[in-house]
């Protein structure tokens, strides 16, 4: 049977338990193609002996008839996530050479359900980017091509979210501090779900800001989604923000009724500039939804406007605190000193030379907003909007609206190198339909929708409840099912 990449998980569940075909198979296709699309710059380290050895074992399990889901199923895993003995770097050359001696929580769920690990996926260095540009590998290429250029697949899960819709893998984690997994899925016109803030233990995953990172995963479909959620999520000691809450089975609530659901239109995010494709895309969603039952009803958060400049002391703010720990002392990189230099120099310079200019850049604002003259100023007075904007959602949600529909970009993928001479705020601007989701603590959702003119992707942003992912996942999967995005990068590399 070829193409076996091209599976979804369901499909790959159903023919691996059927007998028809065996995780070995599915892993080996992976791996050939993983092998053939180098191009892409998606995985950076590839582990096809702990892929070949984790599928034998799940081919073990089925047979044995105690299978969960994700058991036999090949992913990537972003090298956000600690993985032990394989390269760790979260895409920076500070971290060069680390192999951790422990798994991170949510990787380990993932293989304790029988998942196939087929190695890290690229990302932008210590998940700051929205084009997956600031890699110390290089950049990963999105999959889909329209001319000559090469377009980017979003960030900071680039890796991911390329690697998922070349078919490289039947799925891979990702996590998302502003729109890192929703973004990237709606340039390469795959699934994108970023859980409630709690729901996926953050233990083990390389820190960039710890109010606001959450892991999540990045399918090709839906009802994947669901799938992989399960596995993923659950409440882990470890991590003090994990909550202690059972984990539904998401994929039994898609039903595909919304009938009666409330769906909330904010009028904030009709943005001045926005692309006419972008408004008409985001029509298009409300009118399915409407046809498939739901009442729409206008909304207004009216915090939306302070969400991009709160973020972007926050998210800075929390990223020089946790970076403080790359020192040169205890792992990764160091420079070499010269004679006579001291601690102070070292720090200064293997800094200098592990951190990127973008991470550079928001560590230098993270100090800047905490420093004593300037953190009631800043940092606390972005906290004060924070809580203003989740107090927003919270009024929303009081009134019995049961999700909320935005655009999940304010355009389609872009030319990688279109914006690196740009101011780096037009490139902020790219997470201003997602980044109030974080501040909030919300789940949200990015679910391919349509392709502009030139014949790229373009997605919807669906935001729930807290703790209420199954809720959303079902309303994701109306849209879905009545958005009917079929569409397929051509391959070219």
């Amino acid at each position: 049977m070829a193409d076996l990449s091209k599976l979804t998980i369901a499909d790959a569940r159903d023919k691996l338990r059927a007998g028809d075909v065996s995780a070995v198979e599915l892993t080996k296709d992976c791996l050939a193609e993983i092998e053939a699309a180098d191009a892409l710059g998606a995985f950076v380290h590839k582990t096809p002996e702990i892929a070949l050895e984790r599928a034998a074992a799940a081919d073990a399990r089925i047979k044995a008839g105690d299978a969960p889901a994700m058991c036999g199923i090949p992913i990537g895993i972003k090298d956000l996530f600690c993985t032990k003995g394989v390269e760790s770097q979260a895409a920076s050359a500070i971290l060069e050479g680390f192999k951790p001696e422990y798994e991170s929580t949510v990787s380990q769920n993932l293989a304790d359900a029988g998942a196939v690990m087929l190695g890290k996926l690229n990302m932008d260095e210590f998940a700051m980017g929205s084009s997956n540009e600031t890699s110390t590998y290089g950049n990963a290429v999105n999959p889909w091509k329209i001319d000559d250029r090469e377009l980017t697949p979003g960030g900071s899960s680039g890796g991911s979210a390329s690697a998922v819709a070349a078919d490289l893998c039947l799925a891979a984690t990702g996590t998302d501090t502003g729109g890192s997994i929703r973004q990237p899925a709606a340039f390469t016109g795959i699934v994108g779900l970023k859980p409630t803030y709690g729901r996926c233990s953050r233990w083990g995953v390389v820190a960039f800001a710890s109010s606001l990172d959450q892991a999540g995963p990045m399918t090709k479909t839906v009802r994947d989604a669901a799938i992989m959620m399960e596995s993923m999520a659950s409440h882990d000691p470890k991590d003090s923000t994990s909550a202690e809450l059972a984990v539904p089975n998401f994929e039994a609530m898609l039903t595909g009724d919304i009938k009666g659901k409330k769906i909330g239109i904010p009028k904030e995010y009709r943005m001045d500039g926005m692309p006419e494709e972008i408004e008409q895309l985001w029509a298009d969603g409300t009118a399915m939804l409407k046809d498939a039952g739901a009442e729409i009803v206008d909304i207004s958060l009216p915090h939306t406007k302070y969400a991009l400049p709160a973020y972007y002391v926050i998210a800075p703010a929390e990223a020089s605190s946790n970076l403080a720990r790359y020192d040169g002392v205890r792992y990764g990189h160091r420079a070499k000193l010269a004679a006579g230099d001291g601690i102070v120099e070292m720090y200064e310079k293997t800094r200098a030379e592990g951190f990127g200019p973008e991470v550079q850049r928001r560590v230098m604002i993270g100090t800047y907003v905490l420093s004593a003259g300037f953190y009631d100023a800043y940092y606390n007075r972005a906290r004060k909007v924070r809580a203003l904007i989740k107090k927003d959602f919270d009024d929303v949600f009081a009134a019995d609206v049961d999700a909320i529909l935005t655009p999940a970009t304010p355009s389609a993928a872009f030319g990688l190198g279109e914006m690196k001479d740009a101011d780096p705020v037009q490139m902020y601007l790219n997470d201003v339909f997602t980044v109030t989701v974080n501040l909030a603590g919300l789940p949200g959702i990015s679910v391919p929708a349509g392709l502009d003119k030139q014949g790229l992707p373009l997605g919807l942003q669906l935001i729930g409840r807290p703790w209420e992912e199954g809720d959303l996942l079902n309303t994701a999967y109306a849209l879905e099912s009545a958005a009917g995005f079929v569409s397929k990068p051509s391959k070219w590399w």
